[in-house]
């Protein structure tokens, strides 16, 4: 399962094309060592050089992280394959679930030998644990040399600012303020995640049992009226038009099965968590029979003004383009969001 955002940030300037790999709700969408070999399989087939590995752990949308033993035989398998593995760690103090504590991939190969640490490297940033997105700080761990020096020239296109970088390391030094906060923070996130997935169970709506991040992996399958991602998508604008709720598309993520939606949790108080539930609750008790087809309500004919906007075929098709979209648009998968009046 990928980020959608990785869609934009890794392909778009570059040309690196993405493989993902598939992942099933049969087994709770758990990467296995099959389905890594059927992705690089299916690379080779297509004439596609792999370099790399990339992942998300904790994982953005399902919520939940890999455990040590899962990220030992990752760890072997870029080994053997010698490409690189990129771990994506943006969550990594978001994990609220008391039974299992995170498990860092560099944890994993100081036990191991064996492992060419060249191809091992983390990204990090403050904005999700520490809940300062605005700062725009971000890390990048490497045991390679070449890739360290080429990410410090590369970041003076990007630098922290003096003031930025003196509060930064005044909070970080404050160890019992940190450990606090991010006490609290798994509390909230867990009792959050509690509070919404009971109210979604109460309107018959299952979602992937999280133990990490800011999001809910719900299950709307049932409510397709086929169960394909056109489905999805139509779905997708009932839900952004009529119930008014901004969620995101599995489609969009990569997913192999339509009928899963990202919710984001986190970013509300209760007062707005009640309101969201409540609108869910409204839109199912009107669709209690599974095999209902949900259509889009009718659009309202706009009054008539002399105003007008004439754009040739080829400046829509420009503007539209994969170049000219908003970088926070799902790309490709998501179509963007027409304004309504």
């Amino acid at each position: 399962m990928l980020h959608c955002s990785f869609d934009r940030d890794v392909t778009w300037r570059t040309g690196v094309q993405l493989v993902p790999v598939v992942c099933a709700s049969s087994n709770n969408f758990k990467i296995t060592k099959s389905a890594l070999e059927d992705a690089y399989g299916e690379a080779q087939e297509k004439n596609i050089r792999v370099k790399g590995l990339l992942i998300t752990n904790p994982s953005n949308p399902l919520g939940t992280f890999l455990d040590r033993e899962t990220l030992k035989w990752i760890v072997s398998f870029i080994n053997e394959k010698s490409i690189h593995l990129v771990c994506d760690e943006i969550y990594a103090a978001t994990v609220f679930t008391n039974q299992h504590n995170f498990v860092s991939v560099s944890e994993v190969i100081e036990e191991d030998t064996e492992c060419n640490r060249d191809l091992i490297h983390v990204v990090y940033s403050l904005s999700k644990d520490m809940g300062l997105p605005g700062f725009r700080v971000g890390i990048v761990y490497s045991y390679n040399d070449a890739v360290v020096n080429c990410a410090r020239k590369m970041s003076s296109f990007g630098l922290v600012s003096s003031q930025t970088q003196h509060l930064i390391a005044a909070m970080l030094s404050d160890d019992e303020f940190v450990d606090r906060f991010i006490a609290e923070s798994k509390e909230r996130l867990d009792k959050r995640h509690e509070d919404f997935t009971e109210g979604l169970k109460q309107v018959k709506i299952d979602c992937l049992n999280g133990t990490a991040g800011l999001f809910v992996w719900m299950d709307l399958h049932r409510l397709l009226k086929d169960q394909s991602f056109e489905a999805e998508m139509e779905l997708w604008k009932v839900i952004i038009n009529e119930i008014k709720l901004n969620v995101s598309p599995g489609s969009s993520f990569h997913c192999s099965e339509p009928g899963w939606f990202r919710v984001c949790i986190a970013n509300m108080d209760d007062s707005t968590m009640k309101v969201a539930l409540s609108r869910i609750t409204n839109f199912m008790d009107r669709n209690k029979d599974q095999n209902t087809e949900v259509k889009m309500p009718a659009r309202k004919l706009c009054r008539q003004s002399s105003l007008k906007l004439s754009l040739s075929r080829r400046k829509v098709e420009d503007f539209m383009s994969q170049s000219n979209m908003s970088p926070h648009t799902p790309f490709p998968q998501s179509p963007l969001v027409p304004a309504r009046t």
